[in-house]
């Protein structure tokens, strides 16, 4: 049995979707297939809109932005489905109509908790339409809500795993289907990637790209033989081929170094998808939509590799703090301790630290809403100075690498190595401003 997962840019319009079909189809003769969907093109990130809009009351452009999505998706199954009287316009109708209801009454005042209601709907919508699609082409499947196999706590957008109630729950709903013996068709499960539930009935995600590590969740507890992330590059590249236009692929790498390069961003691997199949010895890989028939690149405990080729990871959006004591005191481990509990009590990531005697600096994600929660915060008990707009560069293995070539003559603002890793914080590019904004992916490993 393996596990299947097409990000967004493979279903992305009617062409792509036929591709991923006849990828399934070629693959399906190999044995029971779980299939892991995620939201078509740019839809999160049109949701994220919506939603910030529901938030702020702005009515007038979020049911633009609605009706902008209703009709992508629509048109899209119209692209797939010649009759228009197809079961599929009836179910995409009803999916739309709730996400209609929900956004037409006044929200919440927990933004995470609206944000899992209204962006999941991308994956459920997604995941309507190519089902159809593959029952059209004679792929009988099987369609599995993912927030009744994805057991989570309550801590929306970034939910924690249950994973022994993840476990039986994926168990005793999808091994009777994949032991079925029908018509002669091998069983094809289909269910959304980066959606998942509380034992209560609420929507929760997993985090942005947490596809992946849905699809590793469900390799692990159905014991898979593989997992395969299909992509729209031929595999793990050492560096985003936007920033960096002469890139390697990485054939393959060892679990342990996929868990280094996406602990610093590498967003092709999510951060939490190695440890289940490290854990179970499964092979990952990631393999071209366009060329499905090149070996792309393979994850496992296979290490002789790893320091052939230096990984670049660029992470965009970053500020900048320092943090220095009101009375001018050591940074000492009981302030320490305190500014840790400020960044977890808002749920904010630490990419890049430093201290010295008197001021502790951390680089970070920019958040629209988290960042300037946690300023406030910060400065109750501390004075703050940051910079915004900055960039987080990361080389793994950068021996014999060209750090000028990189900076391009702009001021580097925090600098930290060690044997294996070199990490600069530097002004974000201008000409990189619009891909910052745009960009899925960091360097491609």
């Amino acid at each position: 049995m393996r596990v299947f997962k097409f990000g967004g840019a493979s279903v992305k319009d009617p062409a792509s979707v036929q591709n991923v079909a006849r990828i399934i189809r070629n693959q399906c003769g190999n044995g029971p297939l779980v299939v892991v969907i995620s939201a078509m093109g740019k839809t999160t990130n049109a949701l994220e809109k919506l939603c910030a809009c529901f938030m702020e009351g702005q009515r007038d452009g979020m049911f633009r932005i609605f009706e902008e999505i209703k009709v992508r998706h629509f048109d899209i199954a119209r692209g797939l489905f010649s009759d228009t009287d197809d079961a599929v316009f009836k179910v995409l109708e009803q999916s739309f109509y709730q996400l209609f209801y929900y956004i037409s009454e006044a929200p919440g005042s927990n933004y995470d908790y609206e944000y899992d209601r209204i962006v999941s709907t991308g994956e459920i919508v997604s995941t309507q339409i190519v089902s159809h699609y593959l029952r059209k082409q004679g792929l009988v499947n099987r369609l599995y809500p993912a927030q009744k196999l994805i057991i989570t706590d309550a801590h929306f957008r970034d939910a924690q795993l249950d994973w022994i109630l993840t476990e039986r729950a994926i168990k005793e709903q999808i091994l009777p289907f994949l032991q079925e013996k029908n018509s002669g068709n091998l069983p094809l499960v289909l269910t959304q990637g980066f959606l998942g539930g509380t034992p209560q009935g609420f929507t929760t995600t997993l985090g942005r790209e947490g596809s992946d590590f849905t699809a590793a969740i469900l390799a692990y507890a159905l014991n898979a033989t593989e997992i395969v992330i299909w992509k729209d590059v031929p595999g793990l590249l050492n560096a985003d081929p936007k920033i960096i236009p002469q890139t390697h692929l990485l054939k393959n790498i060892s679990y342990q170094e996929a868990i280094e390069l996406a602990y610093y961003g590498a967003t092709v691997i999510h951060p939490k998808t190695i440890k289940p199949l490290l854990s179970k010895n499964i092979p990952l890989k990631v393999k071209s939509f366009f060329y499905p028939g090149e070996p792309g690149s393979v994850i496992n405990d296979n290490a002789s590799h790893d320091k052939e080729i230096p990984s670049y990871i660029f992470k965009f959006n970053q500020v900048l703090a320092s943090i220095f004591p009101k009375d001018f005191s050591f940074i000492a481990e009981q302030k320490m301790a305190r500014i840790f509990a400020d960044f977890a009590k808002l749920g904010v990531k630490i990419n890049l630290m430093q201290n010295s005697a008197i001021s502790f600096s951390v680089c970070f994600d920019r958040d629209k809403t988290k960042t300037p929660a946690l300023l406030r915060q910060l400065k109750k008990n501390f004075n703050v100075k940051y910079n915004e707009d900055m960039e987080l560069i990361t080389i793994r293995h950068y021996e014999n690498v060209s750090i000028d070539s990189l900076v391009r003559g702009r001021e580097v603002m925090m600098e930290q190595k060690s044997r294996t890793t070199l990490q600069l914080v530097v002004k974000q590019a201008e000409a990189l401003v619009m891909h910052a904004q745009d960009s899925e992916s960091g360097p491609s490993a």
